[in-house]
């Protein structure tokens, strides 16, 4: 890990929190939070120093600055100051909170106690630079579509986890009661994210295998086609892996993709199509889409 971290603070209008997040992540952030501060939010993300510079970080202020007027949203303010590996793991972590999710999830902060009467699926968490807390919203939609594809707890599903982050999506499937998930990940932080959260809930190893690598490194590593996948990553990643994911699937296949705006939702489409997959459904949370797909 870095010895120092980029604390970015974006105070915004609360309906351009989504697209302030999109860019965040876009930029490479990881362990954002928000909170509400009067009538605006305050957003906190976190980045390697090593990672950008303060130029980098002033064309991020503009990309900001210039999301919102497009969207015709008031312009944020953006500020960013550098702090140590101690303090960022301390002031990101004080603003994240229990959450619960869709109908059955609770995602509980890893450093704080399991609560005593809930009877949703609690998938503790310690996502370290991992993306994936599950407040972002596209955490959330892909968490509420394996909500309605894992509704038989009986059933002998294994899925793929592509672009896995904290392990959040691979948890939460197992927990839905998939037998067995694997999750790759090209960020070697992110797999050892992955790994400490599936030890964090008690999964066993053969049954949550982790690796580093993408959709090709998946491809060798699968001794048979999963019966789903998720992918939350961006869009432009998403348009470069279609091609493979016919590799992992058979005939009912499905897959649940996120990371998307909804202006970015047609090009996904028509690439699916041209590649033997349908859009089943497109489920919206503000400015972003998740698509569940399956072959055509």
């Amino acid at each position: 890990m870095a010895n120092s971290w980029w604390e970015i603070q974006v105070i915004a209008d609360p309906a351009a929190e989504e697209l302030v997040f999109w860019r965040l992540e876009d930029f490479g952030c990881r362990g954002t939070s928000s909170e509400v501060r009067g009538h605006s939010y305050l957003i906190r993300a976190y980045l390697p120093q090593i990672k950008a510079q303060q130029l980098d970080l002033a064309a991020l202020a503009l990309l900001l600055r210039q999301d919102c007027l497009c969207s015709g949203l008031p312009i944020p303010n953006v500020q960013w100051q550098l702090i140590d590996e101690e303090d960022w793991s301390s002031s990101w972590k004080q603003h994240w909170h229990p959450e619960p999710i869709g109908d059955r999830f609770l995602i509980n902060p890893a450093w704080l106690p399991l609560p005593a009467d809930t009877d949703r699926l609690v998938i503790r968490l310690d996502p370290g630079v991992a993306f994936g807390t599950g407040n972002h919203a596209t955490t959330q939609l892909c968490l509420e579509s394996l909500e309605m594809r894992l509704s038989d707890p009986d059933a002998d599903v294994t899925v793929a986890d592509i672009g896995c982050g904290s392990g959040i999506l691979s948890i939460g499937a197992l927990l839905l009661g998939a037998k067995q998930a694997y999750a790759v990940d090209i960020d070697p932080l992110a797999v050892l994210s992955t790994i400490s959260n599936r030890d964090l809930n008690g999964i066993p190893a053969e049954r949550l295998i982790v690796a580093e690598g993408s959709l090709s490194e998946l491809i060798h590593l699968l001794p048979r086609p999963v019966d789903g996948f998720v992918c939350n990553i961006l869009a432009e990643v998403i348009l470069d892996l279609i091609p493979q994911m016919g590799e992992i699937a058979h005939s009912s296949t499905w897959g649940i993709l996120s990371g998307l705006l909804l202006d970015q939702v047609k090009p996904i489409a028509d690439t699916l199509e041209q590649h033997g997959w349908v859009v089943a459904t497109l489920w919206r949370r503000q400015d972003w889409a998740c698509l569940n797909i399956r072959r055509s």
